[in-house]
């Protein structure tokens, strides 16, 4: 009886030991999203499972475990925001792998985003979506984009110059298209039609369709849609004769890297037509490991006679493998502690700022703290530099030094002040300081965050039309007598056709001139009876109205708009001249216009509320003909 208590107690102690270890374990709940309907959507959760058990078997000594809840979308956007936030607040899931479809991800991402939960996909393929605006969006997979350069260059390659692209009517087929049309016009290849196939469209839908690019003398296709629509395109395509000769059809790789799961009909459809697929080197491992994928497929669904993992099987795959590491790698302690990867430093010298005092305040604006003795700066380049820090993913602290005192000091400019950079005095200079070659020696410079450049400053010229007869101008000598002619001649003709004033007609000439006159002006005041002067008459007043608004909008021109021209239009008019030219004292100007071979004796710097005094004397009295400023300044 001795064996069997001994062998007891020993079962007894390797199950309890089993059991114990299996409690010890950190069970990670981890949200999958699929639209197991869909083939893709199958294939990943054969995947997602198998990656579960492989990594687990390698690894049986990690203290965590991930613990799948799936959940199917169905292939509806609204539907996959339900079992997303199911996941989140009843789970409380560390992680939601998915969704599948790329408009499923853009909504999912930014629950994730703000429950800090991240969302990774690895069929997600659309290039809007970005982990720079959702940063807790993670893409295991390429964005559409990176396919256009190949297709692109194999239709420059062959000389097609003009290509029709076909995408279904969803968030997959469109983002690509403003992508595909600009590389297409870099390589002068136009774009005629866009034909556009909804995703439940009908075999008659289609044929429609394709009956419609018959009709076109294009015949080059690119077609980009899902594995379920283009497989019926391409069917359809087949029937009405498009796969002959003379068609070409490029593939994007949402169709291409499922072809292996095509049935032989749909294979049989698509001969001929060119595909963008990812390439994966076979290895022995990927060989063994599709061998036991395909049999497993099998099992969990009998009826889908042809099936490969296709790359979003493998993606799906990497994508637990990668999850799991990076769950163990975190820690037991605490499955949802996120190492920001940077701490504030709590000692060591903070980065030094120099920053100068500007006549220009809405640029730069600097202060000394009277209590602390400490330098406040604002402005809009103080604005530019702390928005850009705030974006490094590290901490930077930094504090700023006043260059030059506190007051505006001409004597100090901004190469000085590159040039203390250069000495190591400051780290960093900011300010609205122009890009200039003799400065890019000392220190290199940002992207510009201004317009730069400079522009002249110049009085308008003085108004030419300053006359008694200025009323005239608008208006030619042959225009005024065509209009006193077609006064006169008004006259006349209602004087003819008009009885009664023909019996009025008694004395002189010079008082029949009269009645002629006062008729060719004031003929609407007139009482007439015959139709044929009220024609006249109406056709005088139109013409009369045609006349008095050109008149108006002429002498107005002349008055306002025509005297706002300046007075000097070419900087080199200057120099020819001979005027003096004004600069902002204590700018690069200066110098520059010493390097365009102005006379430094004609040239005087001022302050800007100066300017207009400068310009107002003129050359001749004191001031200048123009003054060359930055034109951030100037607008």
């Amino acid at each position: 009886m001795a064996r069997p208590t001994t062998l007891i107690l020993f079962l007894s102690v390797v199950l309890i030991s089993v059991v114990t270890a299996q409690n010890s374990k950190k069970h990670i709940p981890i949200g999958v999203i699929l639209d197991l309907d869909t083939r893709v959507g199958k294939i990943a959760q054969t995947s997602i499972a198998m990656a579960v058990e492989d990594f687990y078997t390698v690894h049986s000594n990690f203290s965590t475990r991930l613990e799948l809840y799936t959940r199917d979308s169905s292939k509806d956007d609204v539907k996959a925001t339900l079992v997303a936030l199911d996941l989140l607040q009843n789970f409380k899931t560390e992680v939601v792998i998915g969704p599948q479809k790329s408009s499923q991800a853009a909504i999912v991402s930014e629950i994730g985003n703000k429950s800090h939960v991240p969302v990774i996909s690895f069929s997600a393929t659309s290039p809007t979506l970005s982990s720079m605006q959702v940063p807790y969006f993670i893409r295991t997979t390429i964005n559409d984009v990176a396919q256009i350069n190949t297709i692109t260059a194999l239709i420059k390659a062959y000389g097609w110059r003009e290509v029709v692209p076909i995408y279904e009517d969803s968030n997959f087929g469109w983002d690509i298209v403003p992508f595909l049309a600009d590389a297409l016009e870099e390589i002068h290849v136009r774009i005629p039609y866009r034909s556009i196939i909804p995703e439940q469209s009908t075999d008659d839908q289609i044929r429609e369709e394709l009956y419609k690019l018959q009709t076109m003398q294009t015949r080059v296709f690119v077609v980009h849609m899902s594995s379920s629509t283009g497989s019926t395109l391409f069917l359809r395509a087949k029937e009405v004769g498009m796969m002959s000769e003379g068609y070409v059809w490029i593939m994007t790789n949402g169709m291409t890297n499922m072809v292996d799961s095509y049935n032989s009909s749909v294979t049989k459809a698509m001969k001929g037509a060119l595909g963008v697929r990812l390439y994966v080197p076979k290895t022995d491992e990927l060989n063994k490991f599709i061998t036991r994928w395909k049999k497993r497929f099998h099992d969990e669904n009998p009826q889908d006679m042809y099936s490969e993992p296709s790359i979003f099987g493998l993606w799906a795959y990497d994508t637990i493998h990668a999850i799991a590491m990076a769950v163990e790698k975190v820690g037991v302690q605490s499955a949802k502690l996120v190492p920001k990867g940077w701490e504030i430093p709590v000692s060591g010298r903070k980065l030094r700022v120099g920053v100068k005092q500007i006549l220009y305040p809405e640029f730069m604006n600097v202060k000394i703290d009277p209590e602390t003795n400490a330098t406040k700066a604002s402005g809009y380049s103080v604005d530019v530099f702390e928005a850009a820090v705030k974006r490094l993913p590290y901490a930077v602290p930094y504090e700023y030094e006043l260059f030059g005192g506190d007051s505006v000091d001409s004597s100090l400019t901004y190469n000085d002040l590159v040039y203390q950079v250069y000495l190591g005095k400051y780290d960093v200079a900011i300010g609205d300081i122009t890009i200039r070659y003799n400065r890019t020696r000392y220190a290199d410079f940002s992207i510009p965050y201004t317009e730069s450049g400079v522009a002249m400053i110049v009085p308008v010229k003085e108004a030419a039309n300053k006359n008694t007869f200025i009323f005239i101008k608008p208006l030619t000598t042959d225009l005024w007598l065509g209009s006193i002619v077609f006064f006169i001649y008004t006259g006349i003709v209602i004087l003819i056709l008009e009885p009664n004033m023909r019996a009025s007609l008694k004395g002189s000439l010079p008082g029949h001139l009269g009645t002629i006159v006062h008729l060719s002006v004031f003929a609407y005041q007139e009482k007439l009876e015959i139709i044929l002067s009220k024609i006249v008459v109406i056709v005088w007043v139109f013409v009369l109205l045609v006349l008095t608004s050109s008149y108006t909008a002429s002498l107005t021109s002349m008055l306002t708009v025509q005297k706002l021209q300046p007075t000097v239009t070419d900087i080199h008019d200057l120099q020819k001249t001979g005027e003096y030219v004004g600069y902002k004292r204590a700018s690069f100007v200066e110098g520059l216009l010493q390097e365009l071979n102005f006379d430094r004796s004609r040239m005087r710097g001022y302050y800007p509320e100066e300017f207009a005094e400068a310009l107002d004397k003129g050359s001749a009295n004191g001031g200048v003909a123009a003054i060359v400023h930055e034109i951030p300044y100037i607008k």
